[in-house]
């Protein structure tokens, strides 16, 4: 069972994170010559207030789902999955919310384990399976800027990334399905499950009114953990540890079957930002310094290679914010840690087979 949190704790949580914060920042601003106020705004202030944005949408969403009965609706599309895998309707109705919105399907789990509706396993197993939505989910923003950088190459590196993402996904349902829930009541055995979670259904008022309860102190509990988290990456950033890290990366990655230098430009761009890397190997491969097969490789190494520095910046904050920071660090390590070694496995065997 998850454990509750007193409201004189979160207060008292909230009080060190804004205190932290603002030591923080006058730390930044009197040590790092590049932070100032201009910077602060620019850098800072927009993307926080953009990630915060996009949480409490998922957060209000989640919540409506809920409050309006739709969640045994939702969880009866991926419902013969789920049970194959011993997740449950609410699993499944997470999963199916996950193809519109990551945050308002972390924070379904994340109430549902805080409630006891679902055990750990299946909150852990739901997350790695929302991988696949994910993919999807991002699909739509990346291939129209992606496919004319690189060409044939892209089509063939979503195609390997979606590859991973599906065997993910099935080795997720088959261990489900091997280890199973050690709580019964928490196991969905059919159709007839999908009734206990259709709860009692809410009219806009009572969604309002419960919106009004639940969301400010998910917001206060979140803004704790995202926004000094995320000021201490910004800073990180602002005195260069990431040019550090990515030439470090750059450096560290060595291969006889791609040109170092190609490589190294590529891991370089996916480091510094997700499109840059594409751009870079789309140049490289249309010069004719790389194949189409040595510019699909490159952009799969890039990828791997990179996520240390894409996972502070991006997902450390957001998962931090929604499941609480043990749980947030435990997912994010084990969650990329499984993409990694998938995409790794494929991409050796599209060397080995192409």
């Amino acid at each position: 069972m998850a454990p509750k949190k007193r409201p004189e704790s979160s207060r008292r949580n909230l009080w060190i994170a804004t205190v932290l914060s603002v030591l923080m920042l006058a730390a930044g601003m009197l040590l790092i010559d590049t932070v100032d106020g201009v910077h602060l705004y620019r850098r800072l202030a927009i993307p926080l207030g953009r990630l915060l944005l996009f949480i409490v949408v998922g957060l209000a969403l989640g919540q409506v789902i809920e409050a309006s009965g739709w969640t045994g609706k939702l969880g009866a599309v991926a419902g013969p999955l789920f049970r194959f895998a011993g997740l449950g309707p609410r699993c499944s109705a997470a999963f199916i919310t996950a193809f519109v919105s990551g945050a308002a399907a972390n924070a379904m789990l994340y109430d549902y384990w805080r409630e006891s509706k679902i055990d750990k396993r299946q909150l852990f197993l739901t997350n790695l399976a929302n991988q696949l939505p994910a993919f999807f989910l991002h699909l739509p923003t990346t291939v129209f800027i992606v496919l004319p950088l690189t060409g044939r190459a892209g089509v063939l590196y979503f195609l390997i990334t979606f590859v991973a993402a599906l065997i993910r996904f099935v080795l997720v349902l088959v261990y489900g399905r091997l280890r199973p829930s050690t709580v019964p009541d928490m196991i969905a055995a059919g159709p007839g499950d999908l009734a206990p979670v259709q709860g009692k259904k809410e009219g806009i008022a009572g969604i309002g009114r419960i919106l009004k309860t639940k969301l400010p102190r998910r917001i206060a509990n979140i803004a704790t953990f995202v926004v000094p988290i995320y000021i201490a990456v910004f800073l990180l950033q602002s005195a260069g540890m990431f040019d550090w890290l990515r030439q470090w990366i750059a450096q560290w990655v060595t291969t006889a079957f791609i040109p170092i230098e190609a490589l190294s430009l590529v891991v370089l761009s996916f480091a510094a930002e997700f499109t840059s890397g594409f751009a870079a190997a789309g140049a490289l491969m249309n010069a004719g310094v790389i194949t189409i097969k040595q510019t699909v490789l490159a952009l799969l190494i890039g990828n791997v290679v990179a996520f240390p520095v894409r996972a502070l910046r991006h997902q450390l904050p957001r998962l931090m914010g929604i499941f609480a920071p043990k749980m947030g660090l435990q997912l994010m390590l084990l969650g990329q840690s499984i993409r990694i070694v998938s995409l790794v496995l494929v991409g050796w065997a599209y060397y080995m087979v192409w």
